[in-house]
């Protein structure tokens, strides 16, 4: 068991990383406040961990379930009612607590619900693919999308605890563990270097499904993500970091209607963007633009945007992105391989042709 802490003052948690359901279940009962508990999951994990996970509960609990479709389409106001119509047809009061079991989007809904239900309850996360372990369940963005912008109607509001388990890893899909490699390999990207010539060198072992080595790439992505959540807890500086490729990705699962490339696959992509332009604007050459997409495609992840997306499709969405400001677009870019920054007067035709350039 590995366990780090996200530091903020009073309300600081722990990351516990390791099979916990086995060896060490009591993390679960620990983090929970009051007698009350709803377990929210999906349609693809409650099969599989739903009452394992349930097991572990302490008997004089209230216990309810709910499991919601799974897939990006159903993160919305339709389906977060459900999350609130259950809570309020079992009588949930202020003390009851929410566990997240599942990927990002039951993460976001039910730390939403938990944001907003009687004006703040408690939330638990445990996060079932690679992608949530090492970004969505850490750092307290919670959310729902709007059609048209992801994310945009949501709030902060930090778990009590983020309990990974990465024997859940076993029954992910290899699409779902490459779009969390996609993340993985953000963080080398923005801050740290040595992690990724790491990744460089270690990601066939990733593949294969070296526990060791899979388990020591998400310490060190949550790591990273902690420590840099400790600094901007509300995303007014280097907390923007985190969101490199994610401007082009939004506008790409936008443009798609959230329903054909995964997140991982489209942040990829808009990875790929992000460094082409900052290669036109003169902070990284072209051989770090090589390495960036010999690691993504090694991954198994898509190194071009959208063929049938023109640049004005991608400006259009990206007009809502929740980093700019007065009406200024705000892109994270790369300074160095290892070392992010945001750049808030890349000129247009520049965009333009690095969007150009990755299609």
């Amino acid at each position: 068991m590995r366990t780090l802490t996200v530091d903020l003052a009073e309300r600081s948690y722990p990351i516990h990383i390791g099979s916990w359901m086995t060896e060490a279940p009591e993390l679960l009962a620990a983090s929970i406040a009051g007698s009350q508990v709803l377990v929210v999951s999906n349609e693809t994990i409650a099969p599989l961990y739903l009452a394992k996970l349930t097991a572990l509960l302490p008997a004089e609990l209230m216990v309810n379930e709910l499991v919601l479709p799974d897939g990006e389409r159903y993160k919305n106001y339709e389906t977060l009612n459900r999350i609130y119509d259950n809570l309020l047809e079992n009588s949930h009061n202020r003390t009851t607590t929410l566990i997240a079991l599942g990927g990002g989007v039951i993460g976001d809904m039910c730390g939403f619900a938990a944001a907003t239900y009687q004006r703040g309850v408690n939330f638990i996360q445990v996060p079932t693919t690679l992608l949530a372990q090492v970004d969505s369940s850490v750092g307290g963005k919670t959310a729902v999308n709007h059609p048209l912008g992801k994310n945009m109607i949501g709030a902060f509001h930090q778990p009590k605890a983020v309990l990974i388990d990465v024997s859940t890893l076993q029954t992910l899909p290899p699409r779902e563990f490459a779009c969390g490699l996609a993340e993985v390999i953000k963080y080398g990207l923005i801050a740290d270097p040595v992690f990724y010539k790491w990744l460089e060198e270690n990601l066939d072992g990733l593949l294969a499904g070296d526990v060791e080595k899979i388990s020591y790439a998400i310490d060190r992505s949550c790591h990273n993500k902690a420590d840099i959540v400790a600094q901007d807890e509300k995303e007014a500086g280097v907390r923007a970091w985190l969101n490199l490729g994610h401007t082009f990705g939004h506008a790409i699962e936008a443009f798609q209607h959230y329903r054909h490339w995964l997140h991982g696959e489209a942040v990829a992509a808009g990875m790929v963007i992000a460094g082409e332009l900052s290669r036109r604007l003169g902070y990284i050459d072209e051989a770090d633009c090589g390495r960036i997409c010999s690691l993504l495609s090694r991954a198994g992840l898509p190194t071009k945007a959208p063929g049938d997306m023109t640049v004005d499709d991608f400006m259009q969405r990206m007009k809502v992105d929740k980093k700019n400001r007065n009406g200024q677009l705000r892109l994270i870019l790369l300074q160095s391989l290892g070392q992010a920054l945001i750049s808030d007067d890349a000129p247009p035709e520049e965009i333009a042709a690095a969007i150009t350039a990755c299609q």
